[in-house]
């Protein structure tokens, strides 16, 4: 066990959280720079220093022991004090100090990321001294470290609401249903019907889409947790799909891609701006949250 934490230590604990991170130790190469040969060899003196193994290693895979699922918690909690402390030392007299990490789902429409843009810039223009951190996810994701505090804002679409987390919508975007060119719907597009759209094979969402309820497909043929899985499934053209208006737009202007029927066949999704309760809120958070109602000209969160 550590009687002493050194500095040595501490960069074997950030090793050891990259090497969890990114599912293995050959994985971590890229993230770290060095060799395998060195990961592993600075992963074993973590070892011999704390006493126990922390992780299972080889043919069958990357696994953490009991111990080290553990010890995870313990290395994230620390190296989060130490980044606190760090941060506070140097900025002593500041207003605003510490680390705010954003999480936000992919695609987001370019009009969308440029409010965050702006609320970012009005923030930086408070006496702070705030390091940033952003973190592209899924909505499953970004609720579960919201939730463990790993990050203090998620942006996104999420379908069900926990009591602990507060909401608030930042934007809304459109999802039309598209068909491929090799599709044999692609030649009516504009003029689908619900009945001819039924004859054929849909790529769902895996979760729930409460919005689009009322057009949700009898024949589901693929389902995707994402819009580039759906896209992918209806660019092959066996399968019709939803898709973002904006995230669709460069496919059908390539002849790629073209709506079954834009008039019928739509649905809206609201975006939304999460948070940990307001009463457990660090002043960071509270700042950020005035920057975005601020910026997206919403009601105060």
């Amino acid at each position: 066990m550590f009687a002493n934490l050194s500095d040595l230590d501490l960069r074997l604990i950030r090793v050891f959280l990259a090497i969890v991170d990114a599912g293995g130790v050959s994985s971590a190469q890229a993230t770290l720079n060095v060799g395998q040969s060195t990961i592993s060899t600075q992963l074993a003196t973590l070892e011999t220093r704390l006493g126990y193994r922390l992780c299972e290693r080889g043919r069958g895979g990357f696994a953490l022991t009991s111990r080290g699922e553990q010890f995870v918690d313990a290395c994230r909690t620390l190296l989060t004090a130490v980044d606190t402390f760090d941060s506070t030392a140097r900025n002593v007299g500041k207003k605003l100090v510490g680390t705010l990490t954003l999480g936000i789902i992919g695609n987001t429409p370019v009009s969308a990321n440029a409010r965050i843009s702006e609320a970012i810039a009005r923030f930086r223009e408070r006496d702070e001294s705030v390091r940033f951190s952003v973190l592209v996810r899924s909505p499953g994701e970004l609720e579960e470290m919201l939730l463990a505090d790993r990050i203090q804002m998620a942006i996104g679409y999420f379908w069900h609401r926990v009591p602990s987390l507060d909401y608030a919508e930042i934007f809304s975007e459109d999802q039309l249903a598209y068909c491929a060119r090799m599709h044999p719907l692609f030649a009516y597009s504009g003029r689908v019907t619900m009945q001819d759209a039924d004859e054929h094979a849909w790529a769902w969402r895996s979760y729930p889409l409460p919005e689009a309820a009322a057009l949700a497909p009898r024949n589901i043929g693929a389902v995707a947790d994402n819009m580039e899985a759906v896209a992918m499934l209806v660019l092959s053209g066996k399968h019709l799909g939803y898709l973002p208006e904006h995230f669709a737009a460069p496919y059908v202007k390539d002849g790629l891609l073209a709506p079954l029927n834009a008039q019928t066949m739509r649905y809206r999704v609201a975006f939304q701006m999460v948070t940990r309760a307001r009463a457990t809120r660090r002043d960071i958070v509270d700042a950020f949250v005035d920057d975005m109602v601020s910026a997206h000209g919403i009601s105060n969160a």
